[in-house]
């Protein structure tokens, strides 16, 4: 897929407040810090698309951003942000679940993971919750080049090994770097081929 233009729509804190209309769209999601704005604006070939911050749990709204005039990329505010209030954690979690669940428009759900660190509990249970819903979700590695090849590609197999002793099919994974650009034609082909192009 050739990404002719990007551009920012709207930001939305509820999910009755996104846009109208039946453009499918694409989600992204993670934990604080996961690199999911880097991820977008390397996605995209837009720089300052998604706003990068050193602060993690910058996002807050639902974002969304019009890609080719024809779907939305979706840029979902982080879990887990441990210097939040506990109102303020269970307002986005509360934004984070009506959107998932009720916004009719999403054909995928992309769920990154930082490839350097170990399984999360967090993750792990956002992960179930995501099959007991029967949500479409793909898995995406990121921060790849922050490791040696031999240590990546060990740390993709434990986590996929752990995961297989809750899934008997493994949802498709995406190993990604926003520095090298790694992993970017396969995400773009894979929204591409739900697409249906």
């Amino acid at each position: 897929m050739l990404i002719k233009s990007a551009e920012y729509l709207i930001s939305s804190a509820r999910v009755d407040q996104c846009p109208q209309g039946d453009l499918p769209e694409f989600a992204f999601i993670g934990r604080s810090n996961v690199g999911k704005s880097s991820l977008i604006n390397m996605l995209t070939g837009r720089a300052g698309l998604a706003k990068t911050s050193a602060t993690p749990g910058k996002t807050i709204l639902i974002n969304h951003f019009l890609i080719n005039k024809e779907w939305h990329l979706v840029d979902l505010p982080g879990y887990g942000y441990a210097k939040r209030g506990q109102q303020q954690r269970d307002e986005l979690q509360r934004m984070i679940t009506g959107y998932i669940l009720r916004r009719e428009q999403m054909m995928n759900l992309f769920l990154l993971i930082d490839a350097r660190h170990e399984p999360q509990r967090i993750d792990m249970e956002f992960i179930e919750w995501l099959g007991e819903n029967g949500i479409p979700f793909s898995i995406v590695f990121t921060k790849a080049d922050k490791l040696s090849k031999g240590k990546l590609a060990a740390n993709i197999k434990h986590y996929l090994g752990e995961l297989s002793k809750q899934w008997e099919e493994l949802p498709p994974h995406f190993i990604t770097s926003s520095e090298t650009k790694q992993g970017r034609e396969e995400l773009l082909d894979y929204i591409d081929e739900i697409l249906g192009n």
